[in-house]
């Protein structure tokens, strides 16, 4: 009887007949089992069929939901913030009182006039956002469940909290990710439990869940808005300037639970001290919360608040209180772990408690909290601009697209700034009404512009979660002026015209100045469309009009006379593509110049088409192999090959011309494939290698030069006289967490074709250096004497760097190897250095 009383429970486990033991129900959930549902509507269990928790959550089951509940409450309504790139639309949940929703036209005008200062009388605006890193899973399916609990309640507190406020709830930030991640573990999750961190359940496939469609870090992104995610995101911010932002993640497996503060001494010096000491206030509700439950946490270690371009530091720069959340993480329904099993139960519930408890600790500290954000924004949009103003002055030599690009983010930022009505001169430099802008110092977003163009060498804590640096001064290899004054006639909140293109029936050519971010572009789509185009290989000047015309070395000649396409279908395509992308084109009527070479010039080179591959796969930095894709595809509109490492050896690169090898481990790889590479080089084909490629290279006598590796730089470090509580100061010291640098560049080498001077800012968050070369001309750039620009980087590092190699192209046969000790392309926001990238695909073949 008892066998058979077994076989029973073990059939009915396996066919379903009885509940996973991870399955989660509202009703089981320790953090809302007192919340007095009602049963009017449909909870997450009724609606899946089976219980919260059971499977992971597609985003269309969660967007769904969120529909019905929106259908069923007077209490909820949805906000849309835009589609991803897979285009799955990104939904935030809007759960207040009945009457507030009648009335939210209303509080979001009042919303409107927040940054005014002026003392609040509205709603509380709380937003609690999950799974940012779609791999992080558990927060979107705890948002589900507090969803219901507030749409359904009739608990006196919870009947107050939508009374005094309005809830926003994002169950997931990231919905490319999230469904890569939740297809991957539902895939591999068999019948019976396995907590075996081996098991694929648990091992992602490459590319993780983390990242969106081009592999990037989304809570990376809140400042340099490259994503749609990302913009959506920051447009709702602003829409609702929340008073509260909530930002739910997971961590490491063996870890217990973390909330903010994080370690005092790394919080940005721009963020106020009123909100470290309101975030201590709200801390007191979690400890209170997860002590209840007997759930272990810790504050004030690891975790930072230095980085304005994540979800819970974004906030503070903006008049917000922003905290982060931290569960360990199952990956998968069971774990075991060095503190025993953790389930994805475990995980959802502890989100749902830090929910509960944000929403209740925000509800105890409104007067607090409404006060806070109009002192932050109090005095700072005073009267309309009058007279002199003081601010900053950015311009790009002869390159509109880069000012449009970062005119563009100020206005999702809400940054206030002004276009010039004439080119005015600050100091030695000259700056253009058509490549410039003026940013005002006194506005409302002071404070973020502040720390957009934050420049500091000097930190008390050396230690960063994220990067020490990013000024877009150098991200965008700016001139500036940081105390420019300007009178207000010379300003205008109107963009200049763009000039129109038309050809002159007697022009014989047309002219690209390359140091222009869209003349790639162009290039890459007239080359598509089989039109010859060339490129200069040294600087020359022409008339036009009357009027002596500068163009630098890697400029584009377009000849109007071409074999297989007539001038009248050049021209329209030509205008075509301007109406995409700000450019400036100019027409000659003659092949002479007035200095340097004639465009009939045999040191004007025609462009080959280009076919690149990307090495993708495990050991493959994500980031850096997604920055290299997003670039190609969407900013070039290059068709570009994606090649797992697996399938390496099996595809013929003969048919390729550049092989693309990001950052990364590559010790998968054999012998047989770095042969592969170097015939592919001899035979023609251009090899772009950087970071930890270049590692691989060099075992594989690929690469001529030698690397300094971070064994190398740690004998730097005296580590002799240092006490055992010294030992995480030092690797604080050796890490290079991210520093801005300065390289010197032989402007006469074809990589340096466009970028207008002689130094190049770049992004370093790796300990590699490159030894002097003994190959002649192959040197394209160096670190500077003196290479810190910004952010922090031990005075060992600087002194090894100083004046060594940074970029090299190593000749190979008729191929060349492209060496950068850095990615050049950090999070695509490195609009300065990413001109390296083009140059290496259309000059590198023809000038190497």
């Amino acid at each position: 009887m008892l066998r058979a009383l077994l076989y029973f429970f073990a059939v009915s486990y396996v066919f379903g007949i009885l509940p996973s033991a991870s399955a989660v129900t509202t009703q089981n959930l320790s953090s809302v089992a007192n919340l007095n549902p009602s049963s009017q509507l449909t909870s997450p269990e009724a609606f899946l069929g089976y219980p919260l928790g059971k499977w992971h959550l597609r985003h269309d089951q969660i967007n769904y939901y969120l529909q019905q509940l929106a259908n069923e409450s007077d209490r909820l309504s949805i906000e849309k913030s835009g589609l991803s790139y897979e285009e799955r639309q990104q939904l935030t949940a809007v759960i207040t009182s009945k009457s507030n929703q009648a009335n939210l036209k209303k509080i979001l005008a009042q919303r409107k006039e927040v940054k005014s200062g002026k003392k609040q009388d509205g709603p509380l605006i709380i937003w609690l956002a999950y799974s940012i890193h779609g791999d992080e899973a558990s927060g979107a399916h705890a948002a589900l469940a507090l969803s219901y609990q507030l749409a359904s309640s009739n608990d006196p507190w919870i009947k107050q909290l939508l009374d005094e406020a309005i809830v926003l709830i994002t169950p997931t930030q990231n919905p490319d990710g999230f469904d890569r991640f939740s297809n991957w573990t539902n895939n591999y999750r068999g019948q019976v439990e396995v907590s075996d961190p081996r098991h694929k359940e648990h091992k992602q496939n490459w590319p993780t869940g983390r990242t969106n469609h081009y592999f990037a870090d989304l809570n990376r992104d809140w400042l340099f808005l490259r994503h749609p995610e990302s913009r959506g995101r920051v447009a709702l911010f602003h829409k609702w300037q929340p008073h509260y932002v909530g930002d739910f993640h997971e961590m490491n497996s063996n870890g217990s639970y973390f909330f903010q503060p994080g370690v005092p001494d790394r919080t940005h010096p721009l963020t106020p001290k009123k909100n470290q000491v309101l975030t201590e206030k709200l801390a007191q509700f979690h400890r209170q919360a997860l002590d209840k439950k007997q759930q272990e946490y810790f504050s004030r270690q690891i975790f930072d608040d230095y980085f304005y371009g994540k979800g819970s530091t974004y906030p503070d720069i903006n008049g917000s209180i922003g905290v982060l959340f931290e569960q360990s993480s199952t990956k998968g329904q069971a774990l075991m772990t060095e503190n025993g099993k953790l389930r994805l139960s475990d995980a959802i519930d502890n989100h749902l408690t830090t929910s509960i408890s944000s929403l209740k600790g925000s509800l105890a500290l409104k007067d607090d909290l409404l006060d806070y954000q109009s002192q932050f924004y109090k005095g700072r949009a005073k009267a309309a601009i009058k007279g002199r103003q003081s601010g900053y002055l950015i311009g790009s030599q002869a390159n509109t697209g880069r000012i449009a690009d970062i005119a563009n983010l100020f206005n999702q930022h809400q940054i206030t700034f002004y276009y010039l009505t004439e080119s005015v001169a600050q100091g030695d430099k000259e700056f253009s009404a058509a490549s410039s802008l003026f940013i005002p110092l006194h506005q409302p977003q002071k404070d973020l512009l502040l720390a957009i163009f934050d420049q500091r060498n000097e930190f008390a804590d050396p230690t960063f979660y994220d990067v020490s640096s990013w000024n877009l001064e150098h991200a965008y290899d700016l001139d500036m002026v940081r105390n420019a004054k300007l009178d207000l006639d010379v300003l205008s909140s109107t963009a200049p015209d763009s000039h129109e293109f038309e050809a002159d029936s007697q022009a014989v050519a047309l002219l690209i100045n390359w140091q222009q971010d869209g003349a790639a572009f162009v290039l890459q789509q007239l080359l598509e469309n089989k039109i010859q185009v060339k490129f200069a290989a040294s600087p020359f000047t022409v008339k036009i009009d009357s009027v002596e015309h500068n163009f630098p070395a890697g400029s584009l000649q377009i000849p109007l006379k071409q074999a297989n396409v007539s001038s009248d279908k050049i021209t329209a395509k030509i205008a075509r593509l301007m109406a995409m992308t700000p450019l400036d084109i100019a027409t000659v009527n003659s092949s002479a110049s007035v200095a340097g070479i004639d465009l009939g010039s045999p040191d004007f080179h025609s462009i080959k088409p280009v076919k690149p591959l990307i090495v993708t796969g495990y050991g493959i930095d994500e980031s850096e192999a997604g920055e290299i894709w997003y670039y190609l595809d969407t900013k070039l509109g290059v068709p570009v090959t994606l090649a797992d490492t697996s399938h390496l050896s099996k595809i013929p690169l003969s048919g390729y011309t550049h092989i693309f090898l990001p950052g990364g481990r590559y010790s998968s790889l054999n012998e047989t494939l770095t042969r592969k590479l170097g015939q592919f080089a001899s035979q023609g084909g251009i090899v772009i290698a950087q970071k930890g490629a270049l590692s691989w290279l060099n075992k594989g006598n690929l690469l001529k030069a030698n690397l300094k590796e971070s064994r190398f730089f740690k004998l730097l470090f005296d580590s002799s006289d240092l006490t055992f509580d010294e030992k995480e100061k030092l690797s604080a010291r050796q890490a290079i967490g991210g520093a801005i640098l300065e390289l010197t560049l032989d402007i006469s080498h074809p990589l340096s074709f466009g970028i207008p001077n002689a130094r190049l800012p770049i992004l370093k968050n790796k300990a590699l250096g490159l030894e002097d070369s003994s190959t002649p001309f192959s040197v394209a750039a160096k670190y500077a004497k003196q290479p810190l620009l910004s952010g922090y980087l031990a005075k060992e590092y600087q002194r090894s760097l100083s004046q060594s190699p940074a970029i090299l192209v190593e000749s190979r046969g008729k191929g060349a190897v492209v060496v950068l000790a850095d990615n050049l392309m950090f999070r695509n926001i490195w609009l300065g250095s990413e001109k390296i990238y083009a140059n290496a695909l259309y000059f590198i073949p023809a000038l190497h």
